[in-house]
């Protein structure tokens, strides 16, 4: 800790638990630590942090685990060459109550209880974090607890992105998608549900029931079948997990189809430039961030009972590295939850 500070500086109020990201590698090298309680600025919510979760995102951030190898070079330039830029706390959602706001803060009060999504800013993995009120902050449905909250932005704020924005989701129009029992995929089936497109789910034969259960009208068992050979034409294919590519899928498209890529090549890039002027058959990416109407959304379907959250496990914040480990192993089942306790 410093031992002076700037004149004006707020003092901070006592030492709060985090997760510090400090370098590349095993998920082990994560650190517990005691840092200062964060304070917040004027147009800022402290929010006491009761769930976060372990996402693919938080994955990409800690060790690049789900980035495809032409776009790693990319990556490290973004979060740092042999390491990190700079320490940061990771997790890219938290569900908490609102301790405290800034004297410009108008959207929330004390005691709100609230669900965020921080995207690549991160701050979930901790005890307290402070959030503009102007973010990805929505008030928590009461029907939900922490933890089911918590499940939902990630995934959804994802799917909601590629769906609607990318690809103009229109009822009754067929939508294919690949890895549909993890965070971004489970989502995705119900977000389409709600636009009223017919679903056809790709998962392992472990996850068939899941996928059926969140409104799917078929699934298909990846180890059985290949759905490049079954002739059946679609509107929208989302790979969700990386597992297609444009040319192996170009069938599978209807003539004006569009494959919607969430993990991409350096070529799937230049594809999304040469089918976005060529006409036909299209392939579109990017990064989803989340805002605060895609939250207000999200939280209205949650309260609704049309966007269900999917918990695969939980661990408290102390053993977030086993989180990690579990993650990465590229077989879960929606969502990883951490529980974080603020008081011993």
């Amino acid at each position: 800790m410093p031992a002076a500070r700037r004149r004006g500086t707020p003092q901070p109020e006592g030492l709060v638990k985090a997760i510090l990201h400090t370098r590349y590698g095993a998920p082990d090298l994560l650190q517990l630590k005691e840092v200062d309680k964060p304070t917040p600025k004027d147009n800022e919510a402290l929010i006491a942090i009761h769930a976060t979760t372990v996402s693919t995102a938080d994955c990409n951030m800690r060790n690049f685990t789900f980035v495809t190898k032409s776009m790693l070079p990319i990556a490290k330039l973004m979060f740092g060459i042999g390491k990190p830029w700079k320490a940061r706390v990771l997790g890219t959602e938290l569900a908490g109550e609102v301790e405290r706001v800034g004297k410009d803060v108008t959207r929330f009060k004390t005691g709100d209880r609230v669900v965020a999504s921080t995207g690549a800013a991160g701050g979930g993995h901790a005890q307290y974090a402070c959030l503009p009120e102007t973010g990805a902050v929505a008030i928590k449905p009461d029907s939900l607890s922490w933890e089911q909250a918590v499940a939902i932005p990630f995934g959804a704020n994802t799917a909601l992105y590629f769906l609607r924005d990318l690809g103009k989701i229109r009822a009754g129009q067929d939508l294919l998608i690949i890895g549909a029992s993890g965070a971004i995929g489970s989502a995705g089936v119900q977000l389409a549900k709600h636009f009223g497109a017919r679903v056809t789910g790709v998962c392992s034969g472990a996850n068939v029931e899941l996928v059926t259960a969140l409104g799917a009208d078929s699934v298909i068992d990846y180890t059985r079948e290949d759905f490049t050979k079954s002739g059946n034409t679609y509107d929208l294919i989302f790979d969700v997990v990386g597992a297609t590519t444009f040319d192996r899928c170009r069938r599978s498209l209807k003539p004006d189809g569009i494959l919607l890529q969430n993990i991409m090549e350096l070529s799937d890039i230049v594809r999304v430039l040469w089918t976005s002027i060529t006409g036909g058959k299209k392939i579109k990416g990017g990064v989803a961030i989340g805002n605060m109407a895609n939250m207000g959304l999200i939280t209205a379907l949650a309260a609704a009972g049309k966007l269900k959250p999917v918990i695969d496990r939980s661990y408290p914040l102390e053993q977030i590295a086993e989180a990690f480990k579990y993650v990465e192993q590229g077989h879960k089942k929606g969502n990883v939850v951490i529980t974080v306790a603020l008081h011993e």
